[in-house]
């Protein structure tokens, strides 16, 4: 029905790989994999028609049974979205995580009702991609003006902001592919 990979870390592995706990349920105890922890799960339908409908494949994440006992939600596939790169969460309250060490992934199906919002991990890192080209945009141009104060300090006219801002929106209005080359 599933498989799933660690990328760069192993090849794919199918349900035989994971314990079952019922039909429906399969744990993979992530202690045998070695250190460095694992951050991100590949997990893909091996065909989308194999999940009944209204039903989704999800995936969670237990870091430590001891610290943090329960499962927390990943992402879910349905036969819209046979695949999907999932980060797993691990702790940031301090604790750094330094192995595998009693990690689990647990993957079920379930009712699609009760599986929470699906986020698309692609649309955040699109739009992060996007500010970092706006951003980048803005910078040159900043330092198209640039003078030195003698003090290390980069000096630029008070108004540079709206000047920039103002041709940016003119840009775009004038061509209707410009925004588009800041979408990578």
């Amino acid at each position: 029905m599933f498989g799933l990979l660690f990328p760069e870390r192993t090849y794919p592995m199918d349900p035989t790989s994971l314990t079952q706990i019922d039909p429906t349920h399969w744990i993979l105890d992530l202690s045998p994999f070695p250190s460095p922890p694992l951050h991100q799960v590949c997990i893909f339908l091996l065909s989308p028609s194999s999940l009944p409908p209204n039903q989704a494949l999800s995936l969670y994440f237990q870091p430590s049974p001891t610290h943090n006992p329960s499962f927390l939600f990943c992402g879910a596939l349905t036969p819209d979205r046979p695949s999907a790169v999932l980060t797993l969460p691990w702790p940031t309250d301090g604790e750094t995580e330094k192995s595998n060490l009693g990690a689990k992934i647990g993957v079920c199906v379930e009712d699609l009702t009760i599986v929470p919002p699906i986020k698309d991990e692609g649309e955040g890192r699109r739009g992060e991609r996007m500010a970092l080209k706006v951003g980048e945009s803005l910078f040159n141009y900043m330092t198209s003006f640039c003078g030195a104060d003698g003090g290390g300090n980069i000096v630029v006219p008070a108004d540079i902001l709206d000047r920039w801002f103002r041709k940016f929106q003119e840009r775009a209005r004038k061509d209707p592919n410009y925004l588009k080359g800041f979408d990578l």
